[in-house]
């Protein structure tokens, strides 16, 4: 069990700092790409990727989860859930084209059928990885998967920016949607050295069949809830407010996003391999929460606080009409981070069931207040999308944590202490930022107020909130497992 918590350390450490190098790569070729294109070759792919997203959930059925999650799996079992995978990706690249000309007629859009089209070989590409790199986290090989998840952003956005400066527009996105799946498929074969052998029947893989096949369609309908919006704008309102929102949502939601995909992926496997230990299980759980919280609420309320300088800086100065969109969403994407990482606890006990009860009833809520907004464009989408997740945001935790070891109390001692302090630091942040505003440009002032922030928020935590103590035994550990790990490579 030791050898688990420092494989988790390291694991953790290496997913953070994949994700950071993700986060600066995004934001770059956000950067770039946001000054290379308009707004409505992205709105172009967008409506494009609403579509081809929800066949995208049911790529690996879930049985890259199950793999993980699962105590045991034979070579058999791989190997037969690697062809069905295959089948799978096969069978959801053929529906693509197939429904391309239904999604020109959707959006009344031409250019959409070709794009719908070289997304669909996507499909495939991802589905010969999927195995490997469900190998790669069961063995806890997290630093294999940041290294291939950085080269694959890498060599995907080099290609985008190089497409957008031959002149092809929206071709960008797409050859950086391809190119991805494919420079990480060949980087976890690579990485594992693993053949598959011939599918076989008889195996024992219908329970995996059944709670990949339950977590897909709770993937299904939270995916549905999440991305109605971009479908509704882009059908009343065009591809240049889908752009505009597509790209605000885009922003805000890459800390949240990138945290909760490096931590959750580590805590995951982690927590499964602890599944019957309730103790240990709940303790692991909520030092994996706490460090998740910790690290996205500052950036969300820095995102709130500053949209008008961050998205001049980001996107440009002609992503103006993004500013209250991006502001609107910021509420929202706090939700997330408080939400997303339960996701760990109920998949790890197999409570996948939940799960799926939960989503259902998350659908018609956050649909309802797209509606609500949609007549008021994507502003009011965005504030529509906001209250409905700040309605549903303690009822989802009570359901969740209900009849677990955690506690909802334990749920909101943990989010108190980094959201007081965040709130307390970009207090001190916007005056901060007010007092430069006549004197210094969009950057260095949000330099300013963002370290005041930051500044403020660690003295909450450490001295106010007692976290100290929390984030030093954090920093031994890993300092002890760096330390083990260079002796046993000595020996």
């Amino acid at each position: 069990m030791k050898d688990l918590k420092e494989k988790t350390i390291r694991g953790g450490l290496a997913r953070v700092s994949a994700q950071i190098a993700n986060f600066v790569f995004r934001i770059g070729s956000l950067m770039v790409l946001a000054r290379l294109l308009a707004p409505e070759d992205f709105g172009l792919v967008g409506m494009v990727t609403a579509f081809t997203g929800v066949l995208n959930l049911f790529r690996d059925f879930g049985l890259s989860t199950a793999t993980v999650q699962r105590e045991n799996v034979t070579e058999e079992q791989l190997s037969t859930l690697f062809w069905i995978n295959v089948l799978v990706g096969g069978i959801l690249a053929v529906l693509a084209v197939v429904f391309a000309p239904l999604v020109v007629r959707i959006y009344h859009e031409p250019r959409l059928l070709w794009i719908t089209v070289t997304l669909a070989s996507g499909f495939l590409f991802n589905a010969v990885g999927v195995q490997h790199s469900a190998l790669l986290q069961r063995h806890l090989r997290f630093t294999a998967l940041s290294v291939i998840n950085v080269v694959s952003l890498v060599v995907s956005t080099i290609a985008a920016i190089i497409v957008a400066k031959l002149g092809y527009g929206y071709w960008a996105l797409v050859a950086m949607t391809v190119v991805l799946p494919v420079t990480t498929s060949v980087g976890v074969w690579i990485a594992t050295a693993w053949i598959p052998g011939a599918p076989r029947r008889g195996i024992g893989i219908r329970s995996m069949m059944r709670f990949g096949g339950t977590l897909t369609l709770n993937g299904l309908v939270v995916y549905i809830a999440y991305n109605m919006e971009k479908v509704l704008l882009g059908r009343f309102w065009g591809a240049e407010a889908i752009g505009l929102y597509g790209r605000a949502y885009q922003l805000v939601n890459i800390p949240t996003d990138n945290l909760n995909s490096s931590v959750g992926e580590v805590a995951f496997a982690a927590l499964s391999r602890v599944q019957n230990d309730p103790i240990r299980i709940k303790n692991y759980f909520l030092k994996g929460y706490s460090l998740v919280l910790a690290m996205t609420i500052p950036l969300t309320l820095m995102s709130a606080c500053f949209a008008e300088d961050l998205i001049r800086i980001f996107l440009g100065p002609k992503w103006g009409e993004a500013v209250p969109i991006f502001r609107l969403l910021a509420p929202t994407i706090l939700i997330f981070a408080m939400i997303n990482p339960l996701g760990w606890l109920l998949f790890s006990l197999g409570m996948v069931g939940r799960s799926l009860k939960l989503a259902l009833v998350l659908a018609p809520i956050v649909i309802a207040g797209y509606l609500a907004g949609l007549h008021y464009g994507p502003k009011g989408v965005a504030l529509g999308y906001s209250t409905a997740m700040l309605l549903w945001v303690l009822p989802h935790i009570a359901w969740c944590v209900h009849g677990t070891n955690v506690s909802l109390r334990d749920i909101l001692a943990t989010v108190s202490r980094p959201l007081l302090s965040g709130i307390a630091g970009a207090a001190a942040a916007v005056g901060a930022h007010w007092l430069c505003v006549p004197v210094m440009g969009p950057l260095p002032r949000t330099i300013i107020a963002g370290l005041v922030l930051l500044g403020v928020y660690v003295a909450m935590m450490f001295y106010v909130m007692g976290q100290k103590t929390f984030y030093i035994e954090l920093l031994r550990g890993l300092r002890s497992s760096r330390t083990e790990s260079g002796a046993l490579a000595s020996a």
